[in-house]
């Protein structure tokens, strides 16, 4: 405590002794303050640092924002296969959400349009791939995306696209589509994928390589979703029992909307059952509501191959 003034002494005319012992008692005050103050302050530091030392990781909430993420770009993992003579085809594969190695999990193969070709393995991913990455869809249906890229002056499938006419199924298939059959051929040996669960989908360019390829391989896939292309009527017969789900707008000025109804008709002549959407008043582009759809996704992986057999996994 300070020492009291005695009563009538002013300040000044205080005895030197006097005055020497207030002094003390201030400085001793002052020091007791700033210690106190310091003391308390180390104090809750450690508090602080205890309680964020001790505390447990938030583990879930750090996998629930990675989860979230959404952008094909990095959901998606950049990937090369070397074929034979050299050609390599670059793609994108995207893995199943919460993968169990004890499990099988559909392979959906999906095939970009003629404005997406090049060599920089991202242009592929701008259009459907993102619809693929959504959370929740991932998590009611977890599977392997394949998004190969097609290199720039090269088809899925060697049509002329510019001709009129009946489609014609080409004596053999192009570089590309060779490559990526490869990349899934490969992956069927060495992934957790259910053999009877391989789908595959594609607008336009990668439209027309999507009936290219069920044409090539009929008691392969379990589905197909061709957006905006076209194939040759004359392979209905083989064709005709893969489920398939085919889309087109009827006012498509870049691929005509015949080039979907003829090879549909075919099918449905030899006897198959396939689903068809006409989207009227709409252009080239009938992919993004196509794969928006959750219509879609429920409805292409609740197909299984109809030929089906045991699977090894």
């Amino acid at each position: 405590m300070q020492t009291p003034l005695p009563s009538g002494f002013p300040r000044n005319q205080l005895p030197l002794k006097m005055r020497l012992k207030r002094f003390e008692s201030l400085d001793n005050s002052r020091f007791n303050m700033k210690t106190t103050l310091a003391i308390a302050s180390l104090l809750f530091l450690n508090l602080i640092c205890v309680q964020a030392f001790c505390q447990e990781p938030k583990v879930n909430e750090t996998i629930t924002k990675a989860q979230a993420t959404e952008d094909p770009a990095k959901m998606f993992e950049p990937r090369e296969f070397a074929g034979e003579g050299g050609k390599v085809l670059k793609y994108r594969l995207l893995k199943p959400l919460g993968y169990n190695p004890n499990k099988s999990y559909p392979l959906v193969i999906f095939l970009h349009g003629a404005g997406e070709r090049g060599d920089d393995n991202l242009a592929q991913l701008k259009h459907g791939m993102a619809d693929f990455c959504k959370t929740a869809r991932r998590e009611k249906n977890p599977c392997y995306v394949i998004a190969p890229q097609c290199p720039t002056g090269e088809k899925w499938a060697d049509i002329d696209w510019a001709a009129e006419g009946v489609i014609k199924l080409p004596a053999e298939a192009s570089d590309s589509m060779k490559l990526t059959l490869a990349v899934v051929d490969a992956m069927l040996e060495d992934a957790a994928i259910d053999k009877n669960r391989v789908y595959i989908t594609g607008l336009s360019m990668g439209g027309y390589g999507t009936w290219d390829a069920i044409a090539r391989r009929p008691e392969f896939f379990a589905a197909a979703v061709p957006i905006c292309g076209g194939g040759d009527p004359s392979t209905a017969a083989k064709i005709k029992n893969i489920p398939i789900s085919c889309f087109h707008g009827d006012q498509d000025k870049a691929v005509a909307v015949e080039k979907s109804r003829l090879i549909i008709n075919a099918i449905k002549e030899a006897g198959g059952s396939p689903l068809y959407k006409e989207y009227p008043g709409v252009g080239h582009d009938s992919w993004t509501q196509t794969y928006a759809n959750d219509a879609t996704h429920d409805w292409l992986f609740a197909q299984r191959r109809i030929q089906a057999q045991p699977d090894a996994k």
